[in-house]
């Protein structure tokens, strides 16, 4: 008979923060699959836990759910964690819940700690709908055609950051997204967790005075603004020029005017460039 596959949610920084079930699982079990041995040995230790670990993360992912479909195929109960809050979420672990389920595998959630979750019951920003689109890209460009993506979006955004970029990417949600509501959670959980509420521009500045910016970072944003106000009858191009004599490049001035009209890039620029004509 096949085993279970277990996905067990870990802390996100204090370790209390596990439910009763989760320890149980992680005692019955026969294997734990994690990111890092290392750290989730840290964990086991805390509770007692003595079980097999099994290195599973991005590199070994393809070849390591092969094995472990094995495992489970033959009776065993494999446990997987990740490093922190539940996998799969911005995390490892898609191909071997698939693989599992395509070989008729039964898998169980072990509910628990999630950093998106946490960070978004304190940020104060509406919950009533909200989109968790995983890591802002790293390259500025393509960090901008995300955010360009989601511009519109009735629902309060939230994605995960790295500290060494989170500079880099307010400056963007500020140029792109203007003076909306935003919230950093950083360390959340941990001796030193922080909430720095404001617009991305606010925080920027406080975070550039430090002299380094560290811990796990979670970055919420305010949802796109009810367009109340009359439309804008400026013709394109003066609208485009005015961006420009504001500091944008051009490509960025046709952008920002397309998204405050709610047209594509394609239709603003065709339509700029008539008025030069």
């Amino acid at each position: 008979m096949p085993g279970i596959l277990y996905l067990v949610a870990s802390p996100i920084g204090n370790l209390e923060d596990i439910t009763f079930r989760a320890v149980r699982i992680l005692r019955e079990c026969d294997l734990i699959a994690c990111e890092d041995t290392r750290h989730t040995l840290k964990l086991l230790n805390h509770y007692g836990i003595g079980k097999p670990l099994i290195s599973y993360h991005d590199h070994n992912e393809a070849t390591r759910s092969a094995e472990l479909i094995a495992r489970l195929q033959a009776g065993s109960n494999v446990a997987l964690v990740s490093d922190a809050g539940m996998p799969l979420v911005a995390d490892p672990g898609y191909r071997l819940v698939t693989a599992a389920v395509a070989a008729g595998i039964s898998v169980q959630p072990i509910p628990g700690p999630s950093a998106l979750l946490t960070a978004l019951a304190a940020s104060g920003l509406p919950t009533d709908a909200f989109r968790f689109a995983g890591f802002l890209p790293a390259k500025s460009g393509q960090r901008s055609s995300v955010l360009e993506a989601h511009a519109n979006d009735p629902a309060t955004l939230i994605f995960y950051e790295a500290p060494h970029r989170i500079l880099d990417a307010l400056a963007d949600v500020d140029r792109i997204l203007g003076a909306r509501p935003v919230v950093v959670a950083r360390e959340l959980t941990k001796a030193h967790e922080e909430f720095l509420r404001g617009t991305a521009r606010q925080i920027l500045d406080i975070l550039a005075a430090r002299d380094a910016v560290k811990g796990e970072i979670t970055l919420l944003i305010g949802k796109a603004p009810k367009n109340e106000a009359p439309l804008d009858q400026t013709p394109v191009e003066e609208a485009v020029a005015a961006c420009v004599r504001e500091g944008l490049t051009r490509m960025d001035a046709v952008k920002a005017v397309a998204r405050r009209r709610g047209l594509s890039k394609r239709e603003v620029y065709a339509q700029a460039l008539l008025g030069r004509e």
